[in-house]
């Protein structure tokens, strides 16, 4: 049963180790290596357990009625194995960086625009050598709003 369960979560190594820093390589080495140990040791042992064979020990053990209540307890033991509630909550965060990250890349291609059209704003300007006064208030609308507030050069206080 263990069996079955491992191989259900594959993991993908390529992409993992892609992702990896060239620092971490001999730890990552390491976990992948004990990580195949354990899925073949797994992989090697039967999905269900040998059935037992309850008349053969009604006849080896000489204690009438022992073997009974051996079988009769090893019926009733149930072994409960724990609900995965952690995955629901995986999935969801998983949806919500989804969302987020196309968010943030529609920001992002906003502020690429955004910043191509400065780029090409710098570029086609006159060069700072040939600009005049009111050129450079026209390129530059936040140096005449510190000019009103500190009207003497260098138009900030000196402090800042």
């Amino acid at each position: 049963m263990a069996a079955r369960r491992v191989g259900q979560k594959a993991i993908d190594w390529a992409a993992f180790a892609e992702r990896v820093p060239p620092n971490q390589k001999s730890q990552f080495n390491a976990l992948k290596s004990k990580a195949d140990a354990l899925t073949s040791r797994l992989m090697s042992m039967p999905e269900q357990p040998k059935a037992i064979d309850w008349a053969h020990y009604k006849k080896a053990v000489p204690v009438a009625g022992l073997v009974d209540k051996f079988q009769k307890q090893f019926d009733e033991v149930k072994v409960p194995y724990p609900l995965d509630t952690a995955s629901a909550k995986i999935e969801q965060q998983s949806k919500e960086m989804d969302t987020m990250s196309a968010d943030f890349k529609k920001g992002s291609e906003q502020r690429i625009g955004q910043y191509e059209k400065e780029i090409l704003k710098f570029k086609t300007m006159i060069p700072f050598e040939e600009m005049t006064v009111e050129e450079q208030e026209e390129y530059f609308p936040q140096m005449e709003e510190r000019k009103k507030k500190y009207p003497w050069w260098p138009h900030y206080p000196v402090w800042e």
